[in-house]
């Protein structure tokens, strides 16, 4: 059994991990919890995220609506930080004019420069966003959200114009800390695929529901939350080049074949 050891309130806390080659699930070994990206790491870093915790997660808006909105505008090709100040704009637009939004008053809003960590920058595909956002705050006029069980409220969302299964999962989590749905985006994916739970030629586009299966089972098997897990993956692979991972992915192959072959000799 591998222990993992940590600090809490100035005391040592124990998380209790099963051997690194035992399976988490059929043909995917735990790993080493100190080796990056096997399933003990991902299930170690899920422990401290939540051991410290503040307090709970929140969306990104207190609405349907605004969840929509700011998950729509930080999807394919925006930057986090550019999503944001973009749907932090559109936002305070609609709070000061009621929800209606016309397509030229979106395209208006979408158009104009952001101001983004001190720069100026432009958000990307701006007239085809506003085109989503103008048919959302009207497909949104009828959904009733509250007899809705999570999947079936993706699955409406996901009949708006621009909102795939990605977005509408985006969504459902933000507003009910859902664990029935996975975001699978590109740091989701790959490090999904480094974990060994997705094939390397995994392609959401094609088969979105079988790869979230698959994701959602390995989160069950590890003992984490779907939610908390894709959280912490997202933030950690988002902040090391891809290239990086992979020559620690290498460094680290190196060193079992090393281990084994100096196993072996004794």
């Amino acid at each position: 059994m591998q222990q993992v050891i940590s600090l809490r309130d100035g005391k040592p806390v124990f998380l209790h991990l099963p051997e690194a080659d035992a399976e988490v699930v059929p043909s995917v070994p735990w790993g080493n919890f100190a080796a990056v990206f096997t399933p003990a790491f991902w299930a170690t870093q899920v422990w401290m995220e939540t051991m410290n915790a503040q307090k709970s997660e929140t969306g990104l808006g207190e609405t349907l609506i605004e969840e929509v909105l700011a998950c729509l505008l930080g999807g394919h090709g925006a930057p986090a930080e550019v999503g944001l100040a973009a749907y932090d704009r559109v936002r305070a637009y609609l709070q000061r004019n009621g929800t209606g939004l016309s397509l030229a008053e979106a395209e208006a809003l979408l158009s104009e420069p952001l101001s983004v960590r001190g720069r100026t920058v432009r958000y990307r595909f701006a007239k085809q966003r506003a085109r989503y956002l103008h048919g959302c705050l009207s497909g949104l006029s009828n959904l009733d959200e509250g007899s809705l069980a999570d999947r079936e409220l993706r699955d409406r969302l996901c009949h708006l114009p621009g909102v795939g299964p990605k977005t509408a999962s985006w969504v459902v989590r933000n507003r009910r800390r859902s664990d029935n749905v996975a975001i699978l985006d590109v740091h989701i994916i790959r490090a999904c695929c480094h974990i060994g739970i997705f094939p390397a030629n995994a392609n959401p586009a094609t088969d979105y529901f079988g790869l979230e299966r698959k994701y959602l089972d390995f989160s069950s098997a590890a003992g984490v939350r779907a939610s908390i897990l894709d959280a912490v993956m997202w933030k950690i692979m988002r902040s090391v080049h891809p290239r990086l991972i992979q020559r620690l992915m290498n460094c680290q192959n190196r060193a079992l074949v090393y281990s084994h072959q100096a196993g072996g000799e004794r």
